[in-house]
This record gives C-alpha cells, structure tokens and sequence, in this order.
C-alpha cells in the first residue's frame, strides 16, 4: 500500500521503516511538530514518574541524567523507550485509564509524590483523578506538540494524483490538525480514495466531516496493533484486486 505517515518526528520515520520492511511504500509528512522545554526536574520526594508518551521520555532524557525513579508508562511503546533510556518501568494497558489503574495496582496513595510528565496538550485529567484517590501527583510540561500551518506540497500532490492508499494517525490532536490542513487545502474530497488508520475511536471521531474510503480501528491502543492493521487492509485488498 502507499501510505502515509502523519505521527511527528522522530516516530514517523521509524514508522516509516517498519512499514517499508513490510512492503509498503511511505511518504513521511509529520502535521505536529515537538518542541522540548529547557527545564530544571525536582526529584526532591518523587517516588515514580507518570509518563504517556515517547516524548515524554525523550523530554527527561534530554532534561536529566538520573534514572533511578522509576517510571510508570501509558503502554508498552513509552514503556520500551524508558528501558531503553535505562530507567526500570512497568506499562499499563496504552491509554491513561490503563495508566490510572496501573498507578492504583502498584503505588500506595502515601508512596511520595507521582511526577507526571506531559506534553502542552493533554487529553484527560490523570492528575485531578489521583488526587480524587489521595496520590500527591505533580504535572510538569517538557514539551509542546506544535501544528504545521499548512498540508505539505508533496503530500498535498500525492492526494490530488490519488497516490495514497491509507494514512495513519496515532492521536486525535494529530487528527485534527490533518484534517484542518486538508480542508484549508481545498483537498477534503482526496480523502475518498484513503483509508484512515486510526489508534483508537477517539482519533477516528476526531477525523470525522471527511469522506474517507473507510476508518480503520485498531483492537489495541499500541503501535503494532496499527501496523498489523495495515497489513490485514492490504491482504484484504489484494484478495479483492
């Protein structure tokens, strides 16, 4: 399939090679862009670290050599990059009520204090529902994920030649700026020919107003349940063709 990749960098082009590895061809345009926060963490007191994203990670890497907190991660992608960055974590089930549950499971409310690692945007409250349950939970912003003002010329190309087959979208933020790109555009009938590829139904509802050819749910909110959703389309339209 042609497809495209909507998730920012550096994600989008490790997407990007899986899928090429896969037998798909893939045009990269990111439609966020993420922007670090130069910052000073206080551990003073912090028993663990809530994180619900790669950035996030890659935020306290960039902002702190310490990895002896250990983190609690959304999902098992953000749980891969903490091991990877050397911090001992455990992963919830891939959104922030998974994340809610693994913080009651593992962590006593008089434990210290949860540090909770954000984005600017956040979808929820993780915070307001912890504290509900007696957690000291503290938010602090590492980085914002920042909207291109307008669709690529290339991407915008490819979908007036009707050269891509199916996009994917890992949240709805993403999704929603895709869709102002390409309305803005003058391209919302290019969606027709496209199918979207979507985390969960909160994206799917977040691409809605367009024609797509169909939106396509994955059956887990992590990274290979959405590739392994391309793959399974793509069979599907081989056995059609």
């Amino acid at each position: 399939m042609r497809l495209l990749i909507t998730r920012p960098q550096p994600d989008a082009d490790e997407i990007a090679a899986e899928l090429t590895q896969r037998g798909h061809q893939c045009l990269v345009t990111p439609v966020l862009e993420i922007v670090t926060y130069p910052t000073d963490l206080n551990f003073d007191g912090v028993h663990a670290l809530l994180v619900t994203s790669r950035n996030g990670i890659r935020g306290l890497v960039a902002a702190s050599e310490r990895r002896d907190i250990p983190v609690l991660a959304v999902g098992p992608g953000t749980e891969e990059a903490a091991a990877a960055a050397g911090f001992v974590t455990l992963a919830g089930s891939g959104n922030v009520t998974g994340l809610d549950a693994l913080v009651r499971a593992t962590v006593k409310p008089d434990a210290g204090t949860l540090l909770w690692i954000t984005g600017k945007h956040v979808r929820g409250d993780l915070r307001a529902d912890l504290r509900a349950a007696g957690y000291d939970v503290v938010r602090h912003v590492l980085y914002d994920a920042q909207m291109v003002s307008e669709i690529p010329p290339a991407c915008a190309a490819a979908l007036r030649a009707n050269e891509i087959d199916g996009a994917l979208f890992f949240s709805p933020r993403t999704a929603q700026t895709f869709v102002r790109i390409l309305t803005m555009a003058g391209l919302e009938s290019a969606a027709r020919s496209v199918t979207a590829f979507c985390l969960s139904p909160a994206i799917a509802a977040a691409l809605g107003g367009l024609p797509w050819r169909e939106v396509a749910i994955a059956g887990r909110t992590d990274r290979d349940a959405l590739l392994d959703l391309v793959n399974q389309n793509s069979t599907i339209m081989d056995h059609a063709g």
